[in-house]
């Protein structure tokens, strides 16, 4: 009963307030400052530069407001600058807590971002508006006032010349009493001669129109004071003082449109700000210590077996020389044992924080096994990867070489013979260096590892079957027994890497998959014989960018322009495209992938 009272009261409370808040807004309506206020001029002038004033006291306060957020933005980003990971902590990036800590940084910065967002924000859009309103303000008000001065130094010099006529009236009315007085007197004296008589009769007469016309002149400038006075108290002033309300009015109102704007801006960001603050959640509970654990015994498992019991050697059953040799023989087995776990302390080099297995042998046959065949797997990816560049490198050499023979107009073939004679002998350097590397593999997968160790059984299942992806995403399998090994070119022919600065092909060349170097060339040879006769559109393009030819081969083309793909990016950048000429033939050449925008055929 008694909430139903406190929330009915509260409700009649609620309405009374809006009932007053539209009472006092429809009194504003019927009142002015021109009819409520026309003797508060001085009054009215105080508060309107009051009110500027607070105007401009907001503006400052976003301005500090403004270099406040500037100051917290850079101070974030040279925060999250400072906590990268170093070069030398890469290795520790496969925690989960360290990814986790690498998505905090950069959800941090764009925190940053957004400050700065509401900074500029701010500057442009509110701080330029509250200046300009104020010294727009300020300038009305000031034609306001002198114009109500000008107003009221007219209304004293009237009042003036009134008292003045006022006075003058009074003066001319006493002296023609005066004369009168005067007149009867010398009238009524039988001494004085009829002459002197007529001299005062004269002097009054002379008075009284004195007073007359002063009496006329103080009537002219009464009138002409009342309807001045009227005038200005009922239509001048009261429009100065209007102006001054809508002036007032107007301050107000922008000022209530400044903080409204101003929170908009700060509104404007805060859905971003809560996606940021959902990334830092989201990399805090993507950390897994099992996940973790696992990885740390992945990289320092070592693949020893722990120390067997120490035999009792009975001393007085064994001579000298055997007593030296088992001595010898548990210091040596006892090293072996506890290298790259208790004895890490002794290796040169340590790289990251967690690394402990450092090598400076180019088999790495100084690191356990388990960490030697790591190092080995990687080196292999590196170099099938590096294989796998160089060789989408020289097919589009290739390819470009024979299309010039089959046109010349296009190019010199000459002109990439040297680049592909020494691509020819990078690739051929680095599949010598992979058949050395997994000749190191299989070597290392022949030492035995110990059957109690996690590890031993995920390598055996590494070194029986392999798994590598390929840049269609598909997943192929390799064996890594020397029986089993494929050929070099074709096991190498996978996708460029973003380092390589080389697309990735949609198209295969013939002769980059399997098979030797020979067959390789007869495939290629065939193929573009077929290929420059027929060239069948792949789909069309549109020119994203003009594009001014400068090597041979590469045709100019204009933005928006729309050219059939006979040819789509093998790799190097370059797509080979076609349009009709004025001569009802065709034009032919290369134009940067990045310039066009394909659409293929199904």
């Amino acid at each position: 009963m008694l909430a139903l009272l406190a929330s009915g009261s509260s409700r009649s409370s609620s309405n009374n307030k809006l009932a007053e808040s539209e009472n006092a807004a429809q009194n504003s309506n019927n009142m002015s400052w021109g009819t409520e206020l026309w003797d508060q001029n001085d009054n009215l002038a105080i508060h309107t530069n009051r009110g500027i004033d607070a105007l401009e006291k907001y503006a400052n306060f976003l301005r500090d407001r403004v270099a406040i957020e500037t100051e917290y933005a850079g101070k974030l980003r040279r925060l999250v600058k400072n906590y990268q990971p170093k070069k030398k902590e890469e290795e520790d990036n496969e925690f989960t807590s360290m990814q986790a800590f690498r998505n905090l940084l950069k959800e941090v910065g764009d925190l940053a971002g957004q400050r700065e967002v509401v900074s500029e924000s701010l500057q442009l859009q509110i701080i330029a508006g509250v200046t300009l309103l104020s010294k727009t303000l300020r300038e009305e008000r000031k034609k306001c006032l002198s114009d109500g001065a000008t107003l009221q130094q007219n209304l004293t010099t009237q009042l003036s010349s009134l008292d003045r006529a006022k006075r003058n009236y009074e003066k001319a009315y006493r002296d023609s009493e005066k004369a009168v007085d005067s007149y009867k007197r010398a009238d009524m004296d039988l001494n004085l001669s009829r002459a002197e008589v007529e001299r005062y009769k004269n002097v009054m007469t002379s008075k009284i129109q004195q007073s007359d016309d002063a009496k006329n002149e103080y009537a002219n400038q009464l009138q002409k004071t009342n309807n001045l006075q009227q005038q200005h108290f009922s239509m001048l002033l009261p429009a100065v003082l209007n102006r001054l309300q809508e002036l007032d009015e107007k301050r107000t109102r922008g000022f209530r449109e400044f903080i409204v704007g101003a929170a908009d801006v700060e509104s404007s960001v805060a859905p971003i700000i809560a996606r940021c603050m959902e990334g830092i959640v989201k990399a805090g509970e993507s950390i897994n210590e099992k996940e973790d654990t696992f990885k740390v015994i992945e990289r320092y498992q070592s693949g020893f077996t722990p120390p067997r019991d120490i035999p009792f050697e009975d001393l007085s059953k064994l001579d000298p020389d055997a007593v030296q040799d088992s001595h010898y023989s548990n210091s040596t087995s006892n090293h072996l044992t506890m290298r790259g776990t208790m004895s890490a302390n002794k290796l040169k080099k340590r790289v990251g924080i967690f690394n402990i297995f450092g090598s400076n042998k180019e088999d790495f046959s100084d690191l356990p096994p388990n960490q030697r065949r790591k190092k080995l797997q990687a080196k292999i990816a590196e170099l099938q990867q590096k294989i796998s560049q160089e060789t989408n490198a020289r097919d589009g050499l290739m390819k470009m070489k024979i299309v010039y023979e089959a046109n010349s107009s296009l190019g010199n073939p000459m002109t990439v013979e040297g680049q592909l004679n020494e691509s020819e002998h990078k690739l051929e350097k680095l599949k010598v260096d992979l058949k050395k590397y997994q000749g190191f593999l299989e070597k290392a997968s022949q030492v035995p590892v110990a059957t109690s160790s996690p590890q031993a059984n995920r390598n055996q299942l590494q070194n029986g079957h392999r798994t590598s992806r390929h840049s269609n995403g598909s997943a192929d399998d390799h064996h890594e027994d020397g029986d089993d090994q494929p050929d070099d070119a074709g096991s190498l022919s996978s996708s460029a890497s973003p380092e390589s600065g080389l697309g990735t092909s949609h198209t295969s060349l013939p002769g980059s998959g399997q098979g030797s170097a020979n067959e390789n060339a007869i495939g290629e040879d065939t193929y573009y014989e077929t290929e420059v006769e027929t060239l069948n559109p792949l789909g069309t393009c549109r020119a994203l960018y003009p594009f001014e030819a400068s090597s041979e081969g590469s045709i100019p083309m204009n933005e928006g322009e729309e050219l059939q793909v006979i040819e789509i990016d093998q790799g190097d950048g370059w797509t080979r495209v076609r349009r009709a000429n004025n001569s009802n033939g065709w034009d032919e050449g290369f134009v940067p992938t990045s310039y066009i925008e394909c659409t293929l055929y199904a």
